[in-house]
């Protein structure tokens, strides 16, 4: 069939889309260390009988193993390994010429031995990158927070569309905007909004000394500090014991936390922080309070909306991002209500 110039030329245009697509969803999905079942292996072996030359397997293998963040701030050891395995089981069944770049790839983490950390990197709208140092266990140190959970990821795309509910106002007497997130684990949701949102102050706070640890780190390898613009602070905050006093001294204009319901045992102390939170009014209002969970078990997320509503406290569930902006799973039920008394 004949193509016209046009036809020929959007042609190209697209097949030089679905290509950089291809690669960039292969860059996303590795250095968050998605699972790799999930990685889009069939659009890379539709491109690959298209191409006969192995381009495109050089060019996911320059944006990922060989990428300058990937020698900075490295997924697992294992993680790459199995990549790199799968990576070369795609390019061999393509019948190609065996390509040393990959081998020498995989011959390189082959003699490298697993610790006990890794580092995840999410690339923000902007381009630039957060990365997090994690345990390479879901469990580590006797708490799950040493790891980014579906729920910070979600709050997190939800905050880049919302940007107006943490950044200044240049119209509002309220200008000066402090954002506290409970429950801040490794630190994703924050720095995301510290990178993306501009608030004059972030407090990110836990209660595990092992998470403090961790999240300090974290903060400092992105470059965040209390000198500079957002002046950002990590905080042992001891939901039984805080008080009042303490949270007025936080002013914070707006209170944030993803996946913080999901123990039983802690869902009543939980409730009585939140009360206290939103009686504790940041120069004259009371604080917006989001809270957003993985609800992976119904009955101890019902039996938090019920303690909060037997403690005044009402709830408004919120739409959720529309923008798919990080790679986790998304077939998670996730909800995101707004508190307010």
């Amino acid at each position: 069939m004949y193509l016209s110039k046009d036809q020929t030329e959007k042609t190209e245009v697209t097949c030089i889309r679905n290509r950089a697509d291809v690669i960039y969803d292969f860059k996303v999905s590795f250095f968050t260390m998605g699972q790799l079942p999930n990685f889009p292996w069939n659009l890379l072996e539709r491109e690959l009988e298209n191409d006969s030359s192995s381009e495109l397997i050089l060019d996911i293998l320059k944006q990922t193993c060989l990428h300058p963040l990937c020698c900075k701030h490295p997924p697992s050891v294992r993680y790459r390994r199995l990549f790199l395995s799968q990576l070369i089981k795609r390019h061999e069944a393509s019948g190609r010429e065996p390509l040393d770049e990959l081998y020498d790839a995989l011959g390189e983490v082959l003699g490298v031995e697993e610790g006990t950390e890794c580092y995840k990197s999410y690339l923000l709208p902007c381009g630039e990158a957060v990365s997090l140092s994690e345990s390479t266990a879901v469990i580590s140190e006797g708490t799950t927070g040493l790891v980014t959970w579906e729920a910070a990821l979600y709050l997190a795309e939800w905050a880049l569309e919302n940007t107006h509910l943490f950044t200044d106002s240049v119209l509002s007497l309220l200008s000066y905007r402090t954002v506290l997130e409970l429950g801040s684990g490794v630190g994703l949701t924050g720095i995301a909004v510290c990178r993306s949102c501009s608030p004059s102050s972030y407090v990110f706070s836990d209660c595990h000394l092992s998470v403090l640890h961790r999240l300090r780190d974290n903060v400092q390898l992105n470059g965040l500090d209390n000198q500079n613009s957002p002046r950002v602070s990590v905080e042992h905050l001891d939901w039984e014991e805080v008080t009042e006093k303490q949270l007025r001294e936080i002013g914070a204009a707006t209170v944030i936390a993803a996946d913080i319901v999901y123990d039983p045992d802690i869902i009543g102390c939980l409730v009585k922080l939140l009360s206290k939170i939103l009686r504790c009014s940041a120069n004259g209002s009371p604080p917006d309070v989001y809270i957003t969970s993985t609800i992976r078990n119904p009955d101890t997320y019902n039996s938090f909306k019920h303690q909060l509503e037997s403690s005044g406290i009402q709830h408004e569930v919120m739409t959720g991002p529309v923008t798919h902006v990080f790679f986790y799973n998304r077939q998670a039920t996730i909800e995101m209500i707004k508190l307010y008394i």
